[in-house]
């Protein structure tokens, strides 16, 4: 028995453990070899983590790589790619440019929901056509929307959870460096 009740909410799984834990862990353990001019790319890789995911899920490439070994391959590297570059930017934005990591955090992870919010909340399956095995799993018994309903709710729950995380840190981090950092108040010391 599959872990997942269909093709949707499974390959979800698979790209939530790809992006939100494999990513930013492998960054985490690479931080100290990230060139910092990476943090310089941080848009981009903003940019084209969402165009991949959203592209991805576009109703008729997600039908097509989830029907296919090769594209459904594919489809997981350039996503796995494009997150590990954005947590790779993520991670080497330093200094007091941290908040340009919290700022795309906040908005890929929105983006993220988004696409989530609509998958629970779609009054029918966007992703209909999901081959002839979807149609026949569990003794016929499989229903695309409620499939679809789960993979929404995975990525409503595990995107944010990482983003807000990794926010937390590069806050605490910031104001850390913030606190380092002395004061000016005036010339004439505390008072003036």
């Amino acid at each position: 028995m599959l872990p997942f009740p269909g093709p949707l909410s499974g390959h979800m799984a698979q790209h939530i453990v790809l992006m939100n834990l494999l990513a930013p862990i492998a960054m985490l353990v690479l931080r100290r070899h990230l060139p910092r001019r990476l943090g310089r790319s941080l848009t981009a890789a903003s940019v084209v983590q969402l165009l991949v995911l959203w592209g991805w899920h576009a109703p008729p490439a997600l039908e097509a790589a989830l029907g296919s070994l090769l594209l459904h391959l594919t489809m997981q590297a350039s996503l796995l790619t494009a997150a590990l570059w954005f947590w790779a930017a993520v991670v080497a934005t330093v200094g007091e440019d941290r908040w340009r990591a919290m700022v795309a955090l906040l908005i890929t992870s929105k983006l993220f929901c988004l696409l989530g919010v609509l998958m629970v909340f779609a009054p029918r399956a966007i992703y209909a056509v999901l081959g002839p095995a979807a149609h026949t799993m569990h003794g016929g018994s499989f229903n695309p929307l409620a499939d679809q309903q789960l993979a929404g709710l995975l990525m409503l729950v595990a995107c944010p959870a990482t983003y807000l995380v990794a926010g937390v840190v590069i806050a605490t981090r910031w104001l850390g460096v913030l606190d380092e950092t002395p004061a000016t108040v005036g010339r004439g010391g505390p008072d003036g």
